[in-house]
């Protein structure tokens, strides 16, 4: 009951706060009344899954894999993540298309993956053997789609 009890409280700091480091996150529980360790946070941290995304700013925080949100219930998510992580090389924006680089023979299972996170804006992908062309309703909201495909991959 405790461990449900941080976890929900990590999962409502980081999506209220930049929280960059786990000592930022147990000093933001502690003044909640949740006294807990660094090694509690760090287990915790691999159970949420979290991962960290640019700030923008120059520092990176703790975000839930809340993007890939578009991913059914019981579907391995990180499996997506991994081949988001490891197999893009290079994004680029082309009006409202975005152009994603992969290594070669990655641009099939990539292009599933940035479909599966359901990104609004994103149409839906082509994919080649080593490129992806993502179709994007307006090209005003390229630049978004981009950055939540890259908030996933770094």
């Amino acid at each position: 009951m405790l461990k449900e009890k941080r976890q929900k409280a990590i999962l409502r700091i980081i999506s209220e706060k930049d929280i960059t480091t786990q000592e930022e996150l147990t000093d933001a529980l502690a003044a909640e009344g949740i006294t807990t360790t660094q090694a509690t946070i760090s287990r915790d941290i691999r159970q949420l899954r979290l991962r960290k995304k640019s700030t923008g700013m120059g520092s990176r925080k703790y975000i839930a894999p809340d993007s890939m949100s578009g991913i059914k219930d019981g579907e391995d998510k990180s499996s997506y993540i991994r081949v988001l992580t490891s197999g893009i090389t290079d994004i680029q924006a082309a009006g409202n298309l975005i152009v994603i680089k992969t290594y070669s023979g990655m641009a099939m299972a990539v292009g599933a993956a940035v479909d599966s996170m359901k990104i609004e804006g994103a149409l839906g992908c082509i994919a080649g053997d080593d490129t992806i062309f993502v179709a994007v309703g307006d090209a005003s909201m390229t630049d978004k789609v981009i950055l939540e495909i890259k908030g996933v991959t770094e």
